[in-house]
């Protein structure tokens, strides 16, 4: 018995060692987080809707129906002009609804509203995203109020759109969440398919120390952005920054252990 209760005890320190810091569920905290400040421009006027800080630029008509566009995850575009102070955009990719977005600008201006709707690509239950906007400066004259330069305040989204799950193993890691997204790899750097969204995506992973990685999305074959992970000495919080390649902005996400 001694020498089985040894032989056990023996093997503690390498099943520890062995479990990576990665490995749970997690959620995102907002409040905590530090989205990024680089303005957005949006353009609602004679008819036509223009994103200048979209990647790739975004024009199209604002007339309701759905018109194709480019370099996008979705291929068609609606926008709806409900009123002075409000939009509806509807993206699709191949006929099938991506997401709703409602935009909204308070009575005085300052402030826009913008409520999303998200739909899987699984076919999950749809989950809802809501974000506020500080104006910056006002659109053209004559614009929609929702015309002008705008930076984000903060952001308020469903359980499943902040939720993922992470596995490691001895040479890759795995992460998926709710809404169906999931991806595995080695820590070997080559690209992987992420599964489960709508675009043509891939992923690949590197090793930063014990407690970190590095995963870079590309779509298309073009390299989308940058995630510099890591997870705190003490395994309850994990720091994701993402650096988006196509439209340079950093956010820095703060995810807790659930």
């Amino acid at each position: 018995m001694k020498k089985l209760l040894f032989g056990v005890l023996l093997l503690l320190p390498a099943i520890v060692f062995a479990q990576s810091p990665f490995d749970g569920t997690w959620k995102t905290n907002m409040s905590e987080s530090k989205l990024s400040q680089k303005p957005y421009v949006y353009l609602i006027n004679n008819g036509t809707y223009d994103c200048d800080t979209c990647a790739p630029k975004i024009h199209v008509k604002a007339d309701g129906q759905d018109q194709p566009v480019n370099g996008q995850v979705y291929d068609t575009l609606a926008v709806e002009v409900v009123d002075g102070n409000t939009v509806h955009l509807t993206t699709k990719k191949v006929g099938k609804t991506m997401s709703d977005q409602v935009r909204k600008v308070s009575s005085d201006g300052k402030m826009m509203t913008i409520s999303v709707t998200n739909h899987p690509a699984d076919g999950s239950q749809p989950f809802k995203v809501e974000v506020h906007l500080v104006r910056i400066s006002a659109g053209a004259a004559g614009s929609n109020a929702t015309s002008g330069t705008w930076r984000y305040q903060n952001l308020n989204e469903d359980a499943p759109g902040i939720t993922t799950t992470w596995k490691g193993s001895g040479d890759g890691i795995s992460m998926s969440t709710p809404t169906g997204d999931n991806w595995e790899a080695k820590f070997d750097g080559k690209e992987n398919p992420v599964k489960g969204v709508y675009g043509d995506e891939t992923v690949s992973v590197k090793k930063l120390g014990d407690h970190g990685i590095e995963v870079a999305y590309r779509r298309d074959g073009k390299i989308v952005s940058v995630n510099k992970i890591t997870v705190s000495p003490d395994g309850t919080k994990m720091t994701t920054v993402d650096d988006n390649k196509r439209t340079g902005r950093v956010t820095t996400y703060i995810d807790e252990k659930q």
